[in-house]
């Protein structure tokens, strides 16, 4: 019997998000046919989902960069401690402390990035030279992402590159009694319900559905926002803006919820609104329990959504395009079909399921 790989799963973000929580799904995936340990930020708000589990973890203080060495010295020993064969990380701003510890350690483990975010800039410095020539494979989660690692870092250093989309844990769905009664405790009975799920602040665009809302005249319209807020009185800021254009009645800020599939399926759609979104992990599980989507047409959003055939795509950062896709879900057969059209793709293509088997398969391969 082959000797089970030893993985770490490396994600030091102090956030909460898709990202942070796809390494969570990932690791947990991958314990039955891997030894997985991860390795989190004590200051973060991932710990809450290991406590009480079996699944291994340890905490690591992540230092300035200044005197980051510090840090992946310790990660280091902790790679060596466990005899880790492969670093998985999620955080672009973890590439540093993982490059380092490798050097450091006496294991010398394999590097796998799971790449969420944008590249924008060539990384052709000594510095990235240095990073990227000690990073084995990087799983962009677009064909977008992939075709901006090829143009931005040189090939002399650039690693390996295989796309590998994000997936969403299978959904517990409620019977239309129960999304009855949740309509009715998040106050959306006689509305349309448009839900935006994300943090709160400006680049999730939370502003242009309030602008969008006031652009529809349509009462039963309202807007229902979940998740934190990043910038302390940025929420009263949202708040004070739809008063200023009428709508304040129609907007509704309901706080962080831990899983929010429950929230998707009381919602008559789902937008996600920002700008430069590297994939829409929101949208993914919107779909999935059968609920209309619409994106912004830009970023990884338009590899999920097929426009007028899985969902709507609006002209990005224009609220009246917004309100014209919105508007356009009023109509109760176009909306059904869509949503119905979404539910079967995200089965087929996103599912937590196969996507994490592609990624075992991956990780398991001698050669990466």
């Amino acid at each position: 019997m082959n000797k089970k790989i030893n993985l770490l799963e490396l994600c030091l973000s102090p956030d909460l998000g898709g990202l942070e929580l796809y390494m969570v799904r990932a690791a947990k995936a991958l314990d039955e046919s891997m030894n997985v340990l991860s390795v989190i930020n004590p200051s973060g708000k991932l710990e809450q989902y290991y406590q009480g589990t079996p699944y291994r973890y340890v905490t690591l203080k992540k230092k300035s960069n200044l005197v980051m060495f510090a840090s992946a010295r310790k990660l280091a020993q902790i790679i060596d401690e466990h005899e880790i064969d492969i670093v998985h990380l999620h955080w672009t701003k973890d590439i540093p402390i993982a490059v380092s510890a490798k050097v450091f350690s006496k294991r010398k483990p394999k590097l796998v990035q799971t790449r969420n975010m944008t590249m924008t800039r060539f990384k052709n410095d000594f510095y990235h030279r240095f990073l990227y020539r000690n990073i084995d494979l990087m799983l962009p989660v677009t064909h977008q992402v992939a075709d901006q690692i090829r143009t931005f870092i040189p090939e002399s250093v650039r690693p390996k590159v295989e796309v590998l989309y994000m997936g969403s844990d299978r959904p517990e769905l409620l019977d239309p009694q129960e999304i009855d009664a949740l309509r009715k405790e998040l106050g959306m009975e006689d509305t349309f319900a448009v839900g935006m799920v994300g943090r709160i602040n400006e680049a999730k665009g939370q502003h242009l559905l309030i602008e969008a809302v006031a652009r529809i005249n349509d009462p039963s319209v309202h807007a229902y926002f979940v998740g934190h807020e990043m910038k302390k009185g940025y929420t009263d800021q949202l708040r004070a803006m739809a008063e200023k254009l009428g709508v304040g009645e129609r907007i509704h800020f309901l706080g962080f919820m831990k899983n929010p599939h429950h929230f998707y399926q009381a919602c008559d759609a789902v937008v996600l609104a920002s700008k430069r979104e590297t994939f829409g992990l929101v949208l993914i599980e919107a779909m999935q329990v059968g609920t209309a989507v619409i994106g912004s047409n830009s970023g990884g959003v338009v590899e999920i959504i097929d426009d007028n055939e899985t969902g709507l795509l609006f002209e990005a950062l224009n609220s009246e395009s917004l309100a014209e896709k919105i508007a356009l879900l009023k109509d109760e057969p176009l909306k059904h079909r869509l949503a119905e059209a979404g539910r079967i793709k995200a089965e087929k293509v996103f599912s937590n399921e196969k996507q994490f088997e592609a990624l075992k398969t991956i990780l398991m391969n001698e050669k990466i």
